[in-house]
């Protein structure tokens, strides 16, 4: 067991199957020492935990929790084209959407869910820099989508 997902398990957590796609796209992609993550969804066992807006049918602290879910379905993805997670050098950037009724502002902490997860399990190396964004929709009314990039400490 590697080093980080040893981190998960102290933390209650393993790593879940990669989502698979639901269109024409891979999960992530490996370029040089980068992986980028395509927006992962908060799937668990093959659904979304929760459907709907935030700020209206979905609350700020669900939306926090299914943003770690995203994170931790990136972690996933990475692992599936990296093979190791103990290669991440560090995470690099984290973008986040937020399908948020025409009032919520609170982008950004919902996003907190991610970037604490990806602390929490990479340490130093899980600090990045990072955008969220308000949203009309995401698909199959996800309330959160996360996307992340990753270099490695060497190219394979």
């Amino acid at each position: 067991m590697s080093a980080v997902e040893a981190k998960l398990a102290e933390l209650g957590l393993s790593l879940p199957e990669v989502v698979p796609p639901l269109a024409a796209y891979r999960p992530a992609v490996l370029s040089g020492r980068y992986v980028y993550t395509a927006g992962q969804l908060p799937m668990v066992d093959g659904e979304l935990a929760l459907t709907g807006k935030v700020g209206a049918e979905v609350t700020a602290e669900e939306a926090k929790e299914l943003a770690r879910t995203c994170a931790l379905n990136a972690l996933a993805a990475v692992k599936s084209v990296a093979g190791d997670l103990d290669r991440v050098a560090r995470v690099v950037k984290v973008t986040g959407f937020v399908a948020s009724a025409a009032d919520f502002t609170g982008q950004p902490g919902v996003l907190n869910g991610a970037s604490e997860l990806l602390v929490d399990v990479l340490g130093d190396k899980g600090v990045h820099a990072r955008s969220a964004v308000g949203v009309a929709v995401l698909p199959l009314d996800a309330p959160v989508e996360v996307e992340i990039q990753v270099e490695l400490t060497d190219a394979s």
